[in-house]
């Protein structure tokens, strides 16, 4: 039900690396870690880009979007600084970056599907579309251990990945889980549901679980709280604390 690994390096190095970076996997791998999660937007030129938020000022200095700006100029902006002036000049990457990296280095990619408003459905249908023709290879070997894991918070970008790559597995992202969320989880064709563990009780895991569903929380950074969930059942978690929650904790 749940073929992926457990502990998952969020968006790449956690606290210990500028986040949604190369050096954030670079940090990430040197833990042990392959396994992460991270965010991808689309550019203006409609290019994925490995980011969190929409509009720049925390994590890339200046005015400005994701949405509004090319992704080769997207790519020249410095996503480093704002963490520490070592990781100066570390600039943001494109999706396709990430694939190589992770495929080269046999880590597993929980891709957060991540669209500014108003580009919902073209961020869920080019991630999936992209995704879908890097992993071909791994698609026809059917092996879904090899198979990254797309999820989204948005319902539309999530149905546009459903209909682009309908082979690609997909996790439905919900910050609290609402009392349909089954019937969500089964339009959407998702094999998973993550959410905010702060949310999560023991009760609801074992609905989840029940009813067949993989269950990933995000983002656990507390040792003693990750075990509770675990015990609740729960497949999977995201953590920025990769120093003191390794990849072999589960």
């Amino acid at each position: 039900m749940w073929p992926y690994p457990k502990i998952v390096a969020h968006r790449g190095g956690g606290t210990l690396a500028p986040e949604n970076t190369v050096a954030g996997l670079h940090a990430g791998l040197a833990r042990g870690f392959h396994a992460v999660e991270f965010d991808v937007m689309l550019s203006r030129d409609g290019i994925g880009m490995v980011v969190h938020d929409p509009e720049f000022g925390r994590t890339v200095a200046g005015q400005g979007s994701v949405a509004g700006t090319d992704a080769v100029d997207l790519a020249n902006m410095d996503a480093g600084s704002w963490f520490g002036a070592e990781f100066r000049g570390e600039p943001i990457p494109f999706y396709t970056q990430f694939i190589d990296f992770c495929k080269a280095q046999r880590i597993w990619m929980n891709v957060e599907i991540k669209p500014a408003d108003g580009f919902e459905a073209a961020t869920g249908a080019w991630v999936a579309k992209v995704t879908r023709d890097s992993y071909a290879a791994e698609l026809t070997a059917g092996d879904p251990a090899g198979y990254p894991l797309l999820s989204s918070f948005s319902y539309e970008a999530l149905a546009a990945a459903r209909d682009t790559a309908p082979e690609l597995p997909r996790g439905y992202l919900l910050d609290t889980i609402p009392a349909d969320w089954q019937q969500q989880a089964q339009a959407l064709g998702a094999i998973a549901i993550h959410t905010n563990h702060k949310h999560l009780t023991a009760g609801l895991a074992a609905q989840i679980k029940a009813a067949g569903y993989g269950l990933f929380c995000y983002t656990v950074n507390d040792p003693e709280r990750a075990r509770a969930i675990l015990g609740w059942g729960v497949d999977g978690f995201c953590t920025d604390r990769i120093d003191l929650i390794g990849p072999t904790f589960a």
